[in-house]
Formats: C-alpha cells, structure tokens, sequence
C-alpha cells in the first residue's frame, strides 16, 4: 500500500535555538523536517529571559516562510513537579507555567514533560505530587491552547512514568481539567521493558497502551534507538538502526496504522550531521508496505 506523498509524514527533530528562536526553523529546513522540537529557553537554567516583541516577530515570519506543523517544546530538565521539596517543588510549577506561556505566545502546539522524580519518597507520593502541580497550571494552560505531552521515561533512578499505569494514574485524575496526553519514546519504552522489537513487538505495546491509557490519548513520538538492552532502564539513545532495538522496528513503526500520522521527533546522537540522513531514511520506511 502506498502513501499519498512522503512529504506528508510529520518527522522532524530536536532543534537548536542557538542564535534565536527563529534560528530553530531555518535549521529545520535544512534537513528536510516538516515538523519540530525545542527548547524555548535556556533548559538548565531557572530564570528565563522574557521574549521580546522582536523575538516574536522573527519566529512569526519564519514560521510563515516555513510552515512547519505539530510543534513541541521540551520542558527543563531542571523541572520535578513530583518534588516534596518545598523549594523545589514552586520553583518546578513555577518554571512549568512560565514554559507554558513562552508556549503560548509562540503559538506551539505540544509541551513535551518528563513527570516527576520520587527522591525521599515513595512513587505514589510522587505521582500525587505531580498531579497536584498540574493541577495548579490550570489558569495558566486556559490561556491558549498547547497540550502537555507527558513522556514515556526510561525507569532510570526513582524517576516515574516508565510504566503505562504510572502515566494513566495521573491522566485519569487531569483529563477532565487539563489538555493532556503522552509521547512515547522509543528508546525509554525499550529501556523499561515494553518490546518494540517488529511489528508483533509494536502491536503487542499498543494493545497494552490502549487497554491501559487508550490509544487516543498518544500524540507524539520521540525516535531513537537505544544503546542498551530491553529492560535495561537506562536512558541512552543511539542512531536508528544502530541500537538494540533495530531497524526492522522502525520500518515497522513508520508502517502502523496507529503510527504512521503521530509527529516524531529525532533525538538521536550527532545531531545535525545524521538528522537529514535519518528522516530520509524514516521516509523510505514508510513509503510502501
């Protein structure tokens, strides 16, 4: 069966913003993407300098002059909204709103988040923590219309959201108030035991994704190949084909029909140099079956 056009496959990557925000397109477009995901500020730093009317100008025409769709922002690293750390925790919802409103203004459709980690408690503690923090961005999210992506971790240290019910537990108790859903990423799934391995490996972890959170609710997908086992729960990405996942779960991956529409997002080793290559390569996948 083949596809209408392989342009119409939204695969991109994790762009740099170095020189500006409206830098991040014009990058893009040198390796072929037709959608992205960035930082919209300095990831390893609590304090984020305001954009300017200039800033928001420049990303507005390069956007018009390179309409690229489904774009995600990449909350901090910084950021645990499960902290029971009072310290960090309003620094974490503080950061999270401010990212949400950098969302807002740039007019970006996905803020991709890691949910929490548990350090000094128990994961329950801190799946209620993280629940609790998302409830309080809930004036700030009615300001626009970005979705909050929760991603699939790895299962690396006490981080939590490495499992299909530590995700649904907290999708259950926001859906009704908060724009909500989840990015898988291939290399955190594999590293925390869902095999994606071939096309029974993939519908196998769809089957459980459905029965667990429901299909509808997964919207993105972070590409990369892992440079450890299956159930490792280390967080390593590698270049596609060059991991322990493998090639053919890829192909598969670009073929699925629960698959093929998601926006994807590269963020594999050397960056810009293999990037190209790599959506070329995720095109030829999904070209035919």
């Amino acid at each position: 069966m083949k596809n209408a056009s392989t342009d119409a496959f939204l695969l991109g990557a994790h762009i740099s913003i170095a020189g500006g925000l409206f830098n991040a397109f014009l990058r893009a477009k040198e390796i072929h993407a037709t959608t992205m995901q960035i930082f919209t500020a300095n990831q390893r730093q609590w304090k984020s300098k305001l954009l300017s009317q200039k800033d928001l100008e420049l990303w507005n025409h390069s956007r018009k002059e390179i309409p690229l769709t489904h774009l995600m922002s990449h909350g901090s690293y910084l950021i645990n909204l499960g902290s029971r750390d009072k310290e960090l925790s309003s620094k974490s919802i503080n950061a999270f709103r401010k990212e949400i409103e950098r969302c807002h203004l740039l007019h970006i459709d996905y803020l991709n988040f890691h949910p929490g980690s548990a350090k000094d408690q128990d994961k329950q503690e801190c799946l209620d923590r993280v629940i609790a923090s998302l409830l309080k961005c809930i004036p700030t999210l009615e300001l626009g219309k970005t979705r909050l992506l929760i991603e699939t971790t790895a299962g690396q240290g006490t981080s939590v959201g490495s499992t299909f019910e530590e995700i649904a537990y907290i999708i259950q108790r926001v859906k009704n108030t908060i724009p909500i859903g989840v990015c898988i990423d291939t290399c955190h799934v594999f590293s925390a035991g869902y095999d994606i391995r071939g096309k029974m490996g993939w519908t196998n972890v769809l089957n459980e994704f459905e029965k667990k959170i429901g299909i509808s609710y997964l919207y993105a997908i972070h590409v990369n190949d892992s440079l450890f086992e299956l159930g490792s729960r280390k967080d390593r990405h590698a270049n596609i084909g060059k991991g322990k996942i493998g090639i053919d779960s890829f192909k598969c991956m670009m073929q699925h029909p629960l698959l093929t529409h998601l926006p994807k997002y590269l963020e594999t080793p050397n960056g810009e140099k293999l990037w190209k290559k790599e959506i070329a390569l995720l095109k030829t996948f999904g070209k035919t079956k």
